[in-house]
């Protein structure tokens, strides 16, 4: 943020969204305090006038993730106008765009692993995030006249995450790299499936 564009940026803007990268990064544990307030050009005082702790920061970068999230679904929508199939295959390159763009996997999966603490305030937020990303899939399956589309809003989302697991471990040339063809597969079975 040179030449003057972080004094343009509200502060509560420019605290967020360099938490958000910074998490992304580096991991919510892996960043305090002290690290995003100097690299936001703001401080301490600052931060806490906009969000009470680091968890309610954490809990705002996780719906501000949610946001950019809904913003992809309103794109498929706006491309693929009462085609649901074409919105479900849109998801899926999305998807494969993700993976190979950025290896470090979702940001509300990340959180859930490194906030293990049953009780921590996030970990609800997180739960209701995902649990509306899936309900979304599931519509969208089922409006593309797919049978099974709970199953198959599931398999894919498993997928997902297990695509983005192997990206990290073992590289792009893993099997994440057959995300789109396994994915387009499944699609193809379980309308196979329903068409008998």
């Amino acid at each position: 943020m040179e030449d003057g564009t972080a004094e343009r940026i509200r502060p509560r803007d420019r605290i967020l969204e360099t938490a958000r990268d910074m998490f992304h990064k580096h991991g919510i544990k892996g960043v305090g305090v002290d690290a995003i307030t100097e690299a936001a050009g703001t401080n301490k005082m600052t931060l806490y006038r906009h969000f009470e702790s680091k968890d309610d920061l954490v809990i705002e970068c996780l719906r501000a993730t949610a946001c950019s999230a809904n913003a992809m679904w309103q794109k498929f929508e706006a491309e693929h106008p009462g085609d649901k199939l074409a919105q479900l295959h849109a998801w899926v390159r999305m998807a494969a765009d993700c993976l190979m763009v950025d290896g470090r996997g979702c940001d509300m999966a990340n959180a859930a692993i490194e906030l293990s603490e049953t009780d921590h305030p996030a970990r609800r937020v997180i739960k209701e995030l995902k649990q509306a990303q899936r309900d979304r899939l599931v519509g969208l399956c089922r409006d593309a006249g797919i049978g099974q589309a709970e199953l198959l809003a599931d398999t894919l989302s498993l997928l997902l995450e297990g695509a983005r697991v192997s990206l990290q471990s073992v590289g792009a040339e893993g099997p994440s790299a057959q995300f789109v063809r396994m994915a387009e597969g499944l699609i193809a079975s379980f309308r196979g499936a329903a068409a008998r």
